[in-house]
């Protein structure tokens, strides 16, 4: 290990190329802009925010993170309404309730040797504290992210679709890796988990929330790494094929339609056409298997007095 490096720091963390090559051997072809966002959140210990249009593995980067370095995932999926008690922690009712009855059926034993009312109430009092303790407590992935030894990869997905007020909640999670629960206090992380937050841009995320956090914007891939992604992911696609499938894909996101398809769908477009033995695209191949790329009607209607042209050209682009 290099001796510069904190002791904390895993092999495949110690440089932006060590990043790209520890998530090539999990499949996840990165660019040198996302290795270098990885590398900082781990040697700044600050969270990555990464936003981008759905389906261009966003999500996949921290799942890919946490493969490689075999650390645990830890994933909270964001909506409205979401709160501290499906985020951080909440309290088992259900077994207070159950302690509760049996305290109940043994308060005489309990208060035997007590000579006074207030000496009574004094040791019933201590069993208060006994129900919010920590044996009492159910973590959520915020907090089970802060209690792993071993380290963690803590994926906060679709940001956007929570409530601003959460964000608010999250402030002193992202900024000292700590939660404070009120009856018990602070507990810190021992090994800070890999944050990374993801958005889809739904709304806008608010400015205190951006400060704690490093910004990775992730696109739709160029011709060349779109290529590298689709080797990775489904070996045994042919060279020409593959060449073909994403100049058509690179024309079509050039188009005017409202929903281009993302690196998720060529995966899937490309792994059909390896289903019905494709070696090379055709006017009617890609017309039968268009829905795997487009999943609006008025995007397909947009292209089909197109298709035998559009195809034409990736074919030629190949």
């Amino acid at each position: 290990m290099n001796a510069a490096l904190p002791p904390s720091t895993p092999a495949g963390l110690a440089s932006v190329d060590s990043v790209i090559a520890l998530l090539e051997g999990v499949g996840y072809i990165a660019s040198r802009q996302i290795a270098t966002a990885l590398y900082l959140a781990h040697h700044l210990r600050k969270p990555v925010l990464i936003e981008g249009p759905a389906g261009v593995g966003k999500t996949e980067l921290a799942v890919s993170a946490a493969r490689a370095l075999q650390f645990e995932l830890l994933r909270l999926q964001c909506y409205e309404g979401l709160d501290d008690s499906k985020a951080l922690y909440e309290w088992k009712y259900g077994k207070q309730l159950l302690y509760t009855q049996i305290l109940k059926e043994k308060i005489g034993l309990l208060v035997d040797g007590t000579d006074s009312l207030d000496s009574a109430f004094g040791k019933l009092a201590s069993f208060q504290d006994l129900f919010f303790s920590r044996d009492f407590l159910e973590p959520r992935p915020l907090l089970q992210a802060m209690e792993q030894p071993g380290g963690s990869v803590l994926l906060i997905d679709e940001i956007d679709k929570s409530e601003e007020s959460f964000e608010a909640l999250l402030l002193e999670v992202l900024a000292d890796y700590q939660v404070t629960i009120p009856e018990i206090g602070t507990i810190r992380a021992e090994v800070p988990p890999l944050v990374i937050l993801t958005s889809n841009n739904t709304r806008e995320l608010g400015d205190a929330l951006k400060r704690r956090c490093l910004h990775l914007h992730i696109g739709f891939p160029d011709s060349e790494l779109e290529q590298r992604v689709l080797r990775a992911r489904v070996p045994g696609i042919q060279d020409q094929l593959l060449a073909q499938l994403v100049a058509f894909v690179q024309a079509l996101r050039a188009d005017n339609i409202r929903k281009p398809p993302s690196i998720a769908e060529s995966v899937d477009w490309a792994r059909t056409l390896l289903l019905l033995h494709a070696s090379v695209l055709d006017e009617a191949l890609v017309r039968d298997t268009l829905g795997v790329l487009l999943k609006r009607e008025t995007d397909v209607r947009e292209v089909d007095d197109r298709l035998a042209q559009m195809t034409q050209a990736a074919l030629a682009a190949a």
